[in-house]
């Protein structure tokens, strides 16, 4: 069963296939239900209509023998002590009136002529006294009728009247329930026989639009496959020129190969760069301990242990980077005062070539101390390498953002390569000139963190002539 309904397009056939039946299954029901009402209502007024004309007669004088009852309609009239004064012609039996004999009696004993009840019980309604009196409310009921050999079921009008003798009887008439059934019945048969077809065709139809719909979705499937398969990231998945979610989905696929590709491409960019980078320094460092085993007498003890401290701070560079590409970011502990951190930064600086100067009021962000740190150690470092004369560090709140600026009076920045300089292992060819073995990951550093703290980390030309640096993150 999981393999049948495993595909989109057979949940979605099936899916739409149980909403229709639900939905056709409770229409039909409605739909049978006011036919029936309907139905019904007809007969209930058919057999008031026949009641009341019964009764009609009655108040008018007609006497009960001479009524002439319509042997089509079942009519009995039964008086007060549940005798039957009157029934219509071939009428055999009765359930559901007020009484279930069908043979009429003769008049009541009393005052008329010829000791006869009734005065006008087999008149024709001549009698000298007041007009009867028929109720204006009628009841009904259900019952059963056989007629002529015939039973069916019938609705009952039952009709109060009182005759010109102010004798109370009760009319009653019934109307044939058999067109009523006979009509929801049909219905009903049609609708078995219909639903299983309209149903049938739903789900043809919602199986083969769905297909259409998602035939691109596979042409995606495959072509994802094929890359994967082949590592290939520059292809990409097709595109369907409408403008629905299918094309969103292959247009964001491709967005996202695009950005796959660049990474991977950044990442050996970055792989072999590191390569490089760590040639020298392990070379020069084999060069000289080979030299120094064979003769002792002209290592060079100062060089090693610089190419030592290039290797270290090397892979400390690379090890951060690796942390900060797989997404570390810092955790929101308490407030650091910039302030106080770029005071205990300066101070710990020995052997700067140009003087640094600082402006800085009280202000706190939230972040990392130590990747903050690293990020005011590595700028004080790239303004020490380019300033003539001396480097301004400044640090003031300006709205909800913390401020710290580096600036230099070296030969600054050229406005082309202001956004290269960021970018790993970069380092322009003055930056080279003067390098003391920089890698060129400084600011690359600098920027990944000052960007996971939220902020924003750029470069101008200063006020004396230099590069001037600018962090921004919110304060608190």
């Amino acid at each position: 069963m999981r393999r049948v309904f495993g595909s989109v397009r057979a949940r979605a056939a099936l899916g739409a296939t149980v909403v229709v039946a639900v939905a056709l299954v409770a229409a039909g029901l409605a739909v049978l239900q006011v036919l029936r009402a309907d139905l019904v209502d007809q007969a209930r007024l058919k057999a008031r209509t026949d009641a009341r004309e019964v009764a009609s007669r009655i108040a008018a004088g007609t006497g009960y023998r001479a009524l002439e009852l319509d042997e089509d309609v079942p009519v009995q009239v039964v008086d007060e002590d549940g005798r039957v004064r009157a029934v219509s012609e071939d009428l055999e039996a009765v359930t559901g009136t007020g009484s279930s004999s069908v043979t009429p009696v003769g008049p009541r004993p009393g005052p008329g002529p010829d000791g006869g009840g009734d005065a006008d019980d087999d008149g024709d309604g001549d009698d000298d006294d007041d007009a009867g009196q028929v109720s204006s409310e009628e009841e009904y009921g259900h019952g059963s009728a056989r007629i002529d050999g015939e039973t069916g079921d019938y609705v009952w009008a039952a009709v109060e009247v009182t005759d010109r003798r102010g004798t109370e009887v009760t009319v009653y008439a019934g109307a044939p329930l058999a067109t009523e059934r006979g009509a929801v019945s049909t219905a009903r048969d049609a609708m078995l026989i219909g639903l299983p077809l309209l149903l049938l065709v739903v789900a043809a139809v919602t199986w083969l639009v769905t297909r259409r719909a998602l035939r691109p979705v596979e042409g995606i499937r495959r072509e994802m496959a094929a890359i994967t398969a082949s590592t290939d990231l520059s292809r990409r998945v097709p595109e369907p020129g409408t403008h629905d979610e299918v094309a969103r989905l292959a247009r964001t696929t491709n967005e996202t190969l695009a950005a796959l590709e660049a990474s991977v491409e950044r990442q050996r960019a970055f792989v072999a760069d590191a390569s490089h980078e760590l040639r020298s320094p392990v070379a020069s460092l084999r060069t000289q301990l080979e030299v120094g085993a064979a003769h002792p007498e002209l290592l060079d003890v100062d060089g090693a242990v610089e190419d030592v401290v290039r290797l270290q701070r090397l892979a400390a560079d690379l090890l951060l980077l690796a942390r900060l590409d797989a997404g570390e970011r810092p955790h929101g502990g308490s407030p650091v005062a910039l302030d106080a951190l770029v005071r205990e930064e300066l101070a710990q600086r020995t052997g700067d070539r140009v003087p640094v100067r600082t402006e800085v009021a009280p202000v706190a962000v939230r972040g990392s101390r130590g990747q903050l740190s690293r990020v005011l150690g590595n700028l004080v470092d790239n303004a020490q390498r380019h300033a003539r004369g001396g480097v301004r560090v400044a640090v003031r709140e300006e709205g909800r953002w913390a401020v710290l600026r580096v600036a230099d009076d070296g030969e600054g920045v050229p406005e082309g390569e202001r956004e290269r300089i960021f970018e790993r292992f970069v380092r322009l060819d003055d930056a080279r000139s003067r390098d003391d073995g920089g890698a060129g990951l400084g600011l690359a550093i600098a920027r990944d963190v000052v960007v996971r703290h939220g902020g924003t980390l750029t470069v101008s030309a200063a006020p004396e002539g230099g590069a001037l640096f600018e962090m921004r993150l919110p304060s608190g």
